[in-house]
């Protein structure tokens, strides 16, 4: 059994140690939030936080998840979380919405240790994150958004 809190939740889970975190919070813990993109953290599609930072779920080891504090886009209930969420619905950025919940959890982790992000700044925090609907603009745009109310 391998212990770990999702989204302030404590879970003993009994599965191999280098099981993705994945399908650990898909299949057994029935968060779907969390997509599957590439498969080998190249999209962002899976984004999730580890102790508050970005890490990619489909590459990431249930063993490194262990005693670590996960938050799935379920959990995503902190002032920086809802600003980002209401932004994106403001400017409705998703179009097919497959990538936004990655793309939220990065928002998320850039506005939470960068209060007023340029241009630059976003390019480099959500580089990661691919969108094939190509709402780049828009998402920048609400991240920019999203600082403004918390500002």
């Amino acid at each position: 059994m391998i212990s770990l809190t999702v989204n302030g939740k404590k879970h003993s889970v009994d599965a191999a140690p280098d099981t993705p975190l994945l399908w650990v919070l898909r299949d057994t813990l029935q968060l779907t939030g969390t997509k599957y993109g590439c498969g080998i953290a190249a999209c962002g599609a899976c984004t999730v936080h580890m102790n508050g930072a970005p890490i990619r779920a489909c590459m990431t080891p249930l063993s490194a998840a262990a005693g670590q504090k996960i938050s799935t886009i379920e959990g995503l209930n902190s002032k920086v979380g809802l600003a980002v969420q209401t932004a994106w619905e403001k400017l409705e950025v998703v179009q097919c919405g497959f990538c936004q919940s990655g793309q939220i959890m990065s928002a998320v982790a850039l506005l939470t240790t960068n209060k007023k992000p340029n241009d630059s700044d976003i390019d480099t925090a959500m580089a990661g994150n691919l969108c094939r609907c190509a709402t780049y603009q828009r998402i920048r745009e609400a991240i920019k958004e999203a600082a403004k109310k918390l500002a």
